[in-house]
């Protein structure tokens, strides 16, 4: 799509970041899953394999990937827009040529995109959490939500606007950080092999 190619290319980073969520959250959702029934308050479970024995036992294979779809609701846009937002502010913030690596430019683009990304996705995560913890609630209602429409419902129903938006501080907090973490660890190393390569 051009993404290599000198110049500003947000539709390149987009797509690039939606391809990679897809494949990844197919792999992860169930190891996500089982983490989120982990951390519920009152959880009884004492390891990863006996949380994910009983889940199967009980709920199914389904149960693994039935926030799959809001999963990818959600991280598809997240990763799209982290993606053209690190883009568009290395390109702004960035006084050296485009191909130097610059640590202070990708650790606080990197950690703005990532929580702008993340505000922005939150009530999609507040979906995506009932769902996938929707087992171990011992509110019928929450028990038979079946996909995002009827998650968001309940939600709506209950908290109205403001029920989408819990958690977000703690969100974008957690977001932050990783995200600077991560672009700057992706362009040191990036550096480190165009050095490598320049220099044969």
């Amino acid at each position: 799509m051009g993404g290599n190619a000198a110049g500003h290319h947000p539709l390149a980073a987009a797509t690039s970041g939606a391809c990679a969520t897809i494949a990844s959250d197919a792999f992860m959702n169930p190891f996500d899953v089982i983490k989120q029934r982990m951390q519920v308050h009152g959880s009884t479970y004492r390891s990863n394999f006996e949380c994910a024995r009983t889940v199967f036992r009980t709920e199914g294979l389904r149960a693994f990937y039935v926030s799959y779809p809001t999963t990818l609701t959600m991280t598809v846009p997240f990763t799209a827009l982290q993606f053209t937002a690190y883009e568009s502010l290395t390109k702004v913030m960035q006084k050296r040529r485009a191909s130097e690596y610059d640590p202070l430019t990708h650790c606080t683009a990197g950690g703005l995109a990532g929580g702008f990304a993340a505000a922005a996705t939150t009530p999609l995560d507040v979906v995506k959490t009932l769902l996938q913890t929707r087992g171990a609630s011992s509110d019928m209602e929450i028990r038979g939500a079946k996909g995002l429409v009827s998650a968001a419902q309940i939600i709506w129903r209950r908290e109205g606007t403001k029920g989408f938006f819990r958690g977000m501080k703690a969100r974008v907090v957690t977001a932050a950080p990783s995200t600077a973490i991560c672009w700057s660890a992706y362009e040191v190393a990036k550096a480190y092999f165009i050095r490598v390569e320049n220099e044969k």
